[in-house]
């Protein structure tokens, strides 16, 4: 699985959505997913920039193609409301922040962007999410939850 308990962050104090993609990067980096910490960042916010990565109900989905990810990766967040130019004008409060080698970037990229999105726009799924106390919890979870990745 793209996920494990080190890329998890239950109770984010960020303030915006450069400070929470940050942890979220900083978990990675940790966990050695990501060989070059600002070259990443550096790749997500310039995502940002073109197009917020905000989907509406809450949930934003942050991704970066970049060669410093030496491991495709999925780290969550829950967070206090951040302000993400959603769509629906709507703060953000679930994160998923995908990173993925730029070689590998266009299929398994399109496939974890997909799968996600397609379970985050049922209520249900994002009511479940609100709703974990733990790591362990989220990872049964989505392992339950047949995300194809």
């Amino acid at each position: 699985m793209l996920i494990n308990e080190r890329l998890v962050l239950l109770n984010s104090k960020a303030k915006n959505r450069e400070e929470l993609i940050r942890e979220l990067a900083l978990l990675a980096y940790k966990d050695g997913k990501i060989s070059d910490i600002e070259d990443y960042i550096k790749a997500v916010l310039k995502r940002e920039a073109e197009y917020s990565t905000a989907v509406g109900f809450g949930v934003a989905i942050p991704h970066g193609k970049s060669d410093s990810v030496i491991d495709p990766f999925l780290a969550f967040a829950k967070s206090e409301d951040i302000d993400w130019d959603a769509p629906d004008q709507n703060p953000v409060d679930i994160v998923f922040l995908i990173g993925v080698p730029e070689k590998d970037a266009g299929s398994l990229h399109l496939k974890i962007l997909a799968n996600l999105s397609r379970k985050l726009m049922k209520e249900d799924f994002r009511n479940s999410l609100r709703n974990i106390k733990t790591s362990a919890e989220l990872l049964d979870f989505l392992n339950k939850s047949e995300l194809g990745f």
